[in-house]
């Protein structure tokens, strides 16, 4: 019993057994207990003096405000805790009065000055936070103190503390509109700002407060442009669209020719249909003549403001975030010419792969654009086929958009897919589906006949909705062409015994009705049985059974005057107001009396006039008047703060307000493009540290001792690598000494590319090699300078992916430079190999070098940490130390037979590749067994996976029938066993191949000690050790033929043991022998070690410890391989 009762107390009840748990009376709040238990138990923490227990309470409080739970009683006590000197503890709370600031009002009143001295913190986390708590307590007495600490906060040396400064500014609007003159100031002086962290926070308070005040925009214009591509995702969509309505106020209509040839042309023609078509003629005439003549007046050119942000948005659609990819997309449909907006169209097919409520939203406005730019999405076609797992409004969006594609050429295919959808469970998909037809069938003629017999056959559908909508539409098509099909009237008139759908059975009766001279037999059968079940019918159909009466009454009284009276006298008594008005209304038209007045006579024409045929639109057909990708677009109704987009202005503003006094220390970001400056940021450290010091000194050094040539080759392979247009055709015209260098300079930092081309330390490496040759003596600057022109015209040639205009740099060059065959030049390079001194080995480029042998795999350790770092060529080595070609394993690339007589085959060479110490180097063995000559070997259309990079290898001019010729390319595998994939061109052929590294070739080796392997090996456990047991095979139990196995296996050297077996003096080995072996990744640098460990009878264990987990598994998979085959 004292068990139970033990447990019922710590429970929190009573310890009699059978009573509830929380209390005795539900009512009396013994329920909520625990509660107040664990709220005293934080006040108790909060109180404390410990620092840590107060940082465990606000975190659990700030826990339970993120569940969502009420915790605004503990305020007194944490607000205590304001002025507490421990920064982790004073963030928590900081980020708790955020929340309930604006509840407790004057609890936070009291700790104002707390926050006011948290602003002069020197920590910018808390000067933030603390403004955001003040500009959180919605008080108006405290405005002015809100208003100095934001102006305060705007000239921080911090740029995040300048950001929250941005978001105060519309909180504060919002509590005292009256301070807008003083926040402009403050908002004009941020979007002066050039972080991009401050960039888009204070666009967004320019959009709050002064959306209207354009003149803020001029001076900011390029840069917001140019930083666009840097500023983070949501800053991006709210300078996007700010940005498309500056450029509709400040620049124009790229597409006014266009238009107005198109209002010139079609639109006044469909107006005038009914006209007398003579004048319409010569009014065609003459405004052809007048927008033929404005064209010619006007011809458009592009402001260059409105060229850059269409440059500089375009890489935004490949961005991760939705938003930023529609923000973009309605930029160009709303701003670039029609040429330039297919762009977006495969950005926004890729965002149909992504969730439903963004599919939704991506969908509204691909329908909206394919009523104005159909032939954008034409191709994607089958990316808007609907998939049975869709939701029903995503179907529904996909079939307006498929309706919308629909043209002669490809209606075929979307009916026989409207087929199929027609069988869907989804019944509001299937009506849908059949709204759908019926469209198609009003816009392309040609299927018209087509589409209603589809429609007709679904009549004899069994799903009573089906048949209910065909119906519907059937109506619709019918009122085109009623004299060809008065059968299907009939067919239709016979349903309206089996149809219950009140719309359906409205329309077969109004159709009844509306040609009742095609079926004169049929019409009055039809209000016969139509009488009899009158009052049962819904209010729809009892209009038209009303309608039916009086127009067959009109047309065929003989027959019917008796049964229209009997339905008019029903409807006189009925309970629908609207039925008894009608009724009486169509009983004084059709049946004359005395007291009718003259409006009885036109009954006929007034019930059987000519009814137009319904127009059969896109319910999407006038939403492009609100901005695409708004709220307001999406609900097709103007939402709270839409901004409407301005009209394009009839003659261009002046562009000189966009102008903005450069000053000479200020850096080029104006001028280099955004893509420069994203280079620029990612290299700025090795940047600043190695080569700032040397770049002057080196350049000027070799210009004195080049004849010229040199230099000047060398800054034109510069000039060709940057990506600004702007900037190749402005340098190449200037010829002064100083500014040269200066440019160089900045070239140097742009030069490194993101991904695609040399790493930062092959260009260190360059910079020491000149500095390094200059001092050793002149005698030898020819020659140097020869070898330095041709790797970078390489470093050119591989940096001439990034853009168009570089391809074709590249292609004058090789047009220009006739290069000898690739054979003489390996000559050369030997003769220049000899003459090099012992100063020079470490930074030789082997490059041009065909014959790259790897270190022999299982050498003595002691031998591997020796040549450790050193490019070693063949002419250095002895021939004894390096391993034949044989013992690298080679792979097919492309066999003869494929390949027309050109066979080539590749292996990992094992070497450091020299250009970039990032990638694998892919040693190329090429051989033509073909009776002729095969010309200008080289690698086209290169496709890779996201971060991986190929530097290709040099292009083989002429390879004779019979020879062999070899090269070597460097690729990066990011790590990765996925493949590189390219074209391996000659002169007349292109074949496919692809690269795929076994994961053993994607890392290199390092020396380390046994206490450092252990040591690195005990940081790497768990999740990053993979262990596996196995038995060796029979001929695999010595120690030299399993390290050669491990080693051939992957690109790893081995650990030496601190045994020290390899002294003079032998030491027995021991019972179980451990190997060991370590490399690192080649682009990570991941560490990699692997550990055998022997037993009795050829058992053995394998560990593998990576940090890559992925690495690890394929690395223990092909080691198990090799030790037991």
């Amino acid at each position: 019993m004292s068990a139970s009762s033990a447990f019922n107390d710590e429970k929190g009840g009573s310890s009699s057994v059978g009573e509830p748990e929380y209390g005795h009376d539900p009512a009396s709040g013994g329920i909520f207990s625990s509660d107040y238990k664990r709220h005293d138990d934080l006040k108790e923490m909060l109180d404390s003096n410990k620092d840590s227990l107060k940082l465990e309470a606000m975190k659990r409080i700030v826990a339970m405000i993120a569940r969502g739970k009420n915790a605004s009683d503990l305020f007194p006590a944490v607000v205590k805790n304001v002025a507490c000197k421990n920064i982790e503890v004073k963030k928590l709370v900081y980020v708790y009065l955020v929340r309930y600031a604006e509840e407790q009002q004057d609890l936070a009143l009291l700790s104002i000055s707390t926050f006011q001295r948290g602003l002069k913190d020197p920590n910018q986390l808390i000067r933030a936070s603390a403004l955001r708590v003040l500009s959180s307590i919605r008080v108006t007495i405290i405005v002015p103190i809100m208003m100095l600490a934001i102006k305060e906060a705007a000239s921080d040396m911090s740029p995040y503390v300048r950001k929250t400064a941005a978001h105060a500014i519309p909180k504060l609007y919002s509590l005292d509109p009256e301070q807008k003159d003083q926040l402009i100031e403050v908002i004009e002086k941020l979007l002066a700002d050039k972080t991009t962290l401050v960039a888009g926070s204070v666009v967004m308070a320019f959009e709050e407060v002064c959306p209207e005040r354009i003149d803020l925009i001029h001076k900011n214009y390029r840069k917001l442009c140019n930083l666009l591509i840097d500023v983070e995702e949501w800053g991006q969509v709210v300078i996007i669209n700010m940005l498309t309505r500056y450029a509709r106020t400040q620049f124009l209509n790229p597409n006014i020719n266009e238009s107005l040839l198109e209002e010139g042309g079609s639109g006044e023609k469909t107006f005038y249909g009914s006209d007398d078509e003579e004048d319409e003629d010569e009014e065609e005439k003459e405004k052809k003549a007048e927008t033929a003549a404005m064209a010619k007046r006007k011809p458009y050119v592009m402001d260059p403001d409105h060229r850059l942000l269409l440059r500089n948005t375009k890489p935004l659609l490949q961005s991760r975030n939705a938003a930023v990819v529609m923000a973009v997309a309605q930029l160009y449909f709303h701003l670039a010419p029609k040429a330039e907006v297919g762009v977006i169209a495969k950005a926004l097919v890729r965002l149909l792969r992504s969730h439903s409520e963004v599919q939704y939203v991506v969908l509204q406005n691909v329908a909206t654009m394919t009523i104005k730019r159909r032939g954008m999405f034409e191709p994607y076609l089958k990316s808007f086929y609907i998939r049975s797992t869709d939701p029903t409004q995503i179907k529904v969006l996909k079939l307006e958009v498929l309706t919308n594609l629909a043209n002669e050429t490809n209606i075929s295919t979307i009916l026989r897919e409207f087929q199929t959808y027609i069988k869907s469970m989804d019944k509001d998909f299937v009506a849908a589906t059949i709204q759908a037809i019926g469209r198609c069938a009003t816009n392309i003629g040609e299927v018209r006949d087509t589409c209603l017999n589809g429609l007709v056959q679904l009549l004899s559908n069994r799903d009573e909705l089906v048949v209910a909508e065909s119906v519907v539409v059937i109506k619709k098509l019918l009122q085109m062409q009623p004299e060809k099909h008065s059968d299907i009237i009939k067919h239709m008139a016979k349903l309206t015994d089996n149809i219950q759908v009140p719309m359906a059975r409205a329309s077969i009766l109004w159709l009844i009705g509306e040609y009742c001279e095609h079926v004169p037999k049929i019409a009055p059968d039809v209000l016969r049985k139509m009488a009899k079940s009158f009052t049962n019918e819904e209010d729809i159909v009892k209009l038209q059974i009303i309608n039916l009466a009086a127009k067959l009454y009109l047309t065929n009284s003989k027959q019917t005057k008796l049964l229209t009276q009997y339905v008019l006298n029903l409807a006189k008594y009925d309970q629908n107001y609207d039925i008894r008005d009608r009724a009486r209304f169509i009983r004084q038209l059709i049946v004359p009396t005395e007291k009718s007045g003259a409006l009885s006579k036109y009954a006929k024409k007034l019930f059987l006039a000519l009814k137009p045929a319904p127009v059969l639109e896109s319910p999407f057909k006038d939403r492009d008047h609100f901005q695409l990708g708004s709220l307001s677009h999406l609900l097709n109704a103007k939402a709270g703060g839409y901004q409407e987009l301005p009209d394009w202005p009839e003659a261009a503003p002046d562009p000189s307000v966009r102008n903005v006094e450069v000053k000479e220390s200020v850096p080029e970001w104006t001028k280099c493009s955004s893509r420069e400056k994203r280079k620029e940021k990612k290299v700025e450290k090795p940047f600043y540290s190695d080569s700032e010091g040397e770049s002057g000194p080196t350049e000027s050094a070799d210009s004195e001792s080049d004849s010229g040539s040199g230099s000047e080759s060398a800054s034109g392979s510069e000039v060709s690598a940057s990506g600004s247009e702007s900037e190749e055709s402005e340098e190449g015209s200037e010829s002064e000494e100083e500014e040269q260098k200066d440019k160089k300079k900045t070239k140097k930092e742009l030069k490194k590319p993101v991904q695609e081309s040399e790493s930062e330390q092959s260009s260190e490496e360059e910079e020491r090699k000149h500095a390094r040759k200059s001092k050793i003596s002149k005698s030898e600057s020819e020659s140097e300078s020869d070898e330095e022109d041709e790797s970078e015209s390489e470093s050119s040639e591989s940096e001439s992916e990034d853009s168009e205009s570089e391809a074709e740099v590249k292609k004058k060059k090789k047009a220009a430079e006739s290069k000898p065959p690739c054979k003489p030049v390996k000559k050369e390079n030997k003769k220049e190999k000899k003459e090099i001194s012992l100063l020079d080995l470490d930074d030789f480029d082997p490059t041009p070098s065909p014959q790259v042998t790897p270190v022999n795999s299982f050498l003595s350790s002691s031998l591997v940490t020796d040549l450790e770092g050193l490019s070693l060529s063949d002419s250095v080595l002895a021939p004894a130390t390096m391993a034949p070609s044989s013992a690298l394993k080679s792979y097919e690339l492309l066999h003869r037979i494929t390949g027309e007589g050109l066979q080539v085959e590749f292996c990992f060479s094992r070497q450091p590749f020299s250009p970039d110490a990032n990638m694998v180097a892919v040693q190329m063995h090429f051989t033509n067994n073909a009776s002729a000559d095969a010309k200008s070997l080289h690698m086209e259309d290169v496709k890779l996976q996201s971060g991986m990079r190929v530097r290709e290898f040099p292009e083989i001019e002429l390879l004779p029938a019979g020879e062999t010729a070899t090269a070597v390319m460097g690729i990066d595998f990011c790590d990765s066993t996925q493949a590189a994939n390219f074209q391996l061109c000659t002169q007349t052929r292109k074949f496919f191949v692809s690269i795929q590294p076994p994961v053993g070739e994607l890392m290199r080796p390092v020396f380390l000690t046994e206490n450092e392997f252990k040591k690195e090996q005990g940081q790497l456990m768990g999740m990053n050790e993979i262990t596996e047991k196995l038995t060796l095979d029979a001929t695999c139990r010595n120690e030299h033929t399993i390290v050669q196995r491990v080693t051939a296996a992957a690109n790893l050297s081995r650990v030496p043991c601190g045994s020290d077996k390899e002294c003079s003096p032998p030491v027995p080995p021991p019972d179980h022998p451990v190997y060991r072996f370590a490399g690192r990744t080649v682009t990570s640098g991941s560490l990699v070690l692997v550990t055998v460990v022997t037993r009795e009878e050829g058992a053995a264990q394998l560990t593998v410890n990576c940090e890559k987990m992925v690495i690890g598994t394929m690395l223990v998979k092909d080691i198990l391989l090799a030790l037991t085959q």
